[in-house]
């Protein structure tokens, strides 16, 4: 079974036993890049839902001691104030998973101030100074846009992952579609300019056992961003086969917008 929680810590164990270096986010963006070690991981994570999944992955990072960057969305299911308040007292970094422009309709002047609202509001459980998009394929918005109307810097945000990392270095591996090579089918969550050049490396992976062994024979890149989606990793089994089988039926309606 892939996408289990026990997989995931087997994820953090084979980085780890390669010598792999963990930042958040935030401690990338406030870095010195000619200082950056030669391996290197930026693991940051997207709550679109579940929080308490969420929970159970910073509990795996924190026994390792592992900071990671976690990103929750305005809505209920990812917005819970006290599994924020106690992923943050472990030492992870919280960001604002921003969908502005989708929940606005693609106002941009409701947007701005809706973003501003909720930065805001996430400053409670963290000095918040990154965001990032949240995909929403079934939105015919693009919530990056609004950073045509507003620039986030002006509130003191230092970075966003799909704007701020030097991508020529650092390798974008996501669990978008519940696999890895999940950017055939994601609307918004690739870096497209990149893609042909990292397959011709051979950085193209399905499954998670396919990238710890790619780990451990030395073969997968030594900069990476890892992007994962707490709601797929479950040790449950009734939970397991329903992100199974939701998620390989989104994965078809992805295709066909």
């Amino acid at each position: 079974m892939d996408f289990t929680r026990k997989r995931y810590a087997q994820l953090l164990d084979a980085l780890l036993a390669q010598g792999y270096v963990f930042y958040t986010f935030e401690q990338y963006c406030e870095a010195d890049k000619q200082s950056l070690p030669e391996r290197m991981v930026i693991l940051r994570h997207d709550i679109d839902l579940r929080a308490s999944y969420a929970l159970e992955i910073a509990k795996i990072e924190h026994e390792r001691k592992i900071k990671a960057t976690y990103y929750f969305r305005v809505i209920p299911q990812s917005n819970q104030p006290d599994i924020i308040r106690a992923i943050a007292e472990m030492g992870h970094e919280i960001g604002y998973h921003y969908e502005d422009m989708s929940l606005c309709n693609g106002d941009s002047e409701k947007a701005v101030a809706h973003f501003q609202q909720q930065l805001e509001y996430f400053r409670q459980f963290y000095p918040v100074r990154t965001v990032c998009m949240h995909g929403a394929p079934r939105s015919n918005y693009d919530s990056k846009d609004i950073w045509k109307y507003a620039d986030y810097k002006e509130w003191g945000i230092i970075g966003e992952p799909y704007f701020d990392v030097d991508y020529a270095d650092v390798f974008y591996l996501t669990d978008t579609g519940r696999c890895w090579d999940g950017y055939k089918v994601s609307r918004r969550d690739k870096i497209p300019q990149f893609h042909d050049e990292w397959c011709n490396r051979g950085w193209n992976y399905h499954s998670t056992k396919d990238v710890i062994h790619a780990i451990q024979q030395g073969t997968i890149a030594p900069r990476m961003l890892i992007t994962t989606h707490p709601q797929r990793w479950t040790d449950g089994l009734g939970a397991w086969l329903w992100e199974l089988v939701f998620q390989s039926l989104k994965n078809v309606v992805k295709r066909l917008i």
